[in-house]
């Protein structure tokens, strides 16, 4: 085993969930992190800054957002996982960098812990408002993947699996976390090094063709084979719209066939990437959707629900993007309405809406605060009513169970 994997903590640790990032970026592999102190992320920085020196990687702290994703770019580019962390203010300073990290196919992770925005709104507090700009803000028809820790463990777990779906994909990765799960303290097991999976970067093997085409994908996934650094392969990256030598290409045609690629190697395999978790759900009448944070007191609340005879369930989405269509679609044809909990105005109950044969309500509030249980019970009475006409299933149908 390599002496880098031999200084990764493993077993029983106690940690915040900030901190059990970090140690999942070490865990996957990652060896390079710019970034810039923000807060509630900082503590993913500190960690990274004591431990990354000690297994091989290195850790720069820039001079602001913008140079920290790019200097994660060129760190994928020179063959190393790499990763940032950031909070509102910072994640809309690395919009651009994000849609440059698309357009040129650089896997990367970068970790925002939402707070209170907009602007610098509340610097240490938590919020859930965050959802629409991972998807939506930076422009381009391109997709985005974006994952929703809800725990210290998550916190660990995912920052692996995005390393793997960044290098599977060739596509930047985002975790979503919140502030109350970044500084939340729980107990996180670390797996030994051999039991933690890691999806290695699809290489161009050497030698190279003649025609050598790096940004060409040689099979269904759509995705172009990753050119290693340093072993004679030279490879033109531009932001430019560009074909598959990696020249620029500055027309229609061109245009057309590489944003479809890029939008379709995502789109085209949904199925690998999303991940949800349904409590509850094989008897509920109300279901309710809920993602990081609020997923935690949304327990309570269909706890609460249950106890007043009325069954409720939960749809936690731990993939926000590409958005889970076809099992909210799937929950909304068995329940007579849908609450939609989340630490915004709206975002993920929006999205809901579209897809839900069931009526959709919302339990929101714009964050400060972790949402009070009562709030998401107050909204699933309302929706028990609002849904007895629908004719779907009568609170008498079946004896109730507990969540």
């Amino acid at each position: 085993m390599p002496a880098t994997e031999q200084r990764v903590l493993t077993g029983n640790q106690f940690m915040n969930g900030d901190t059990a990032c970090a140690e999942g970026a070490l865990a996957a592999g990652c060896l390079y992190f710019g970034g810039y102190p923000i807060t509630p992320s900082t503590e993913v920085a500190e960690r990274l800054a004591r431990r990354l020196p000690a297994v091989g990687g290195a850790y720069v702290q820039m001079e602001d957002e913008l140079g920290s994703i790019t200097s994660v770019i060129g760190a994928a580019w020179g063959g190393v996982r790499s990763m940032t962390a950031t909070s509102g203010p910072g994640f809309s300073l690395m919009m651009e960098a994000i849609g440059l990290a698309a357009m040129t196919e650089t896997p990367c992770v970068i970790v925002n812990v939402m707070r209170g925005g907009p602007s610098t709104g509340l610097p240490t507090l938590v919020a859930q408002a965050d959802v629409m700009q991972a998807r939506w803000g930076s422009h381009g028809d391109i997709q985005a993947i974006a994952l929703a820790p809800s725990s210290c463990q998550e916190m660990f777990d995912l920052t692996v699996r995005a390393f793997n779906l960044a290098d599977r994909f060739r596509h930047p990765v985002i975790i979503l976390a919140d502030e109350a799960i970044g500084h939340l303290t729980e107990r996180v097991v670390i797996p030994a090094a051999k039991d933690i999976v890691r999806t290695p970067r699809r290489m161009q093997p050497i030698p190279i063709p003649v025609a050598y085409e790096p940004f060409r994908a040689p099979d269904s996934t759509l995705v172009p084979l990753m050119p290693a650094p340093g072993k004679g392969i030279g490879a033109h990256v531009t932001s430019l719209t560009h074909d598959e030598r990696g020249y620029p290409a500055t027309d229609a045609p061109a245009h057309d066939r590489l944003v479809r690629r890029l939008y379709d190697k995502i789109a085209l395999h949904t199925d690998e990437i999303i991940d949800v978790e349904e409590v509850g759900l094989e008897d509920a009448e109300i279901a309710v959707v809920t993602f990081g944070s609020t997923s935690r007191t949304a327990k309570r609340a269909v706890s609460m629900a249950r106890e007043a005879g009325i069954r409720a369930g939960i749809l936690r989405l731990i993939t926000l993007w590409p958005f889970p269509e076809e099992q909210v679609r799937a929950v909304s044809q068995r329940v007579n309405a849908i609450v939609v909990a989340e630490l915004n105005l709206g975002q993920v109950r929006r999205e809901v809406e579209r897809v839900s044969a069931a009526p959709v309500l919302g339990a929101h509030h714009a964050g400060g605060a972790l949402m009070p249980p009562e709030i998401i019970f107050q909204s699933i009475k309302e929706a028990a009513r609002h849904g007895q006409g629908n004719g779907r299933r009568s609170a008498s149908d079946r004896p109730l169970t507990a969540v």
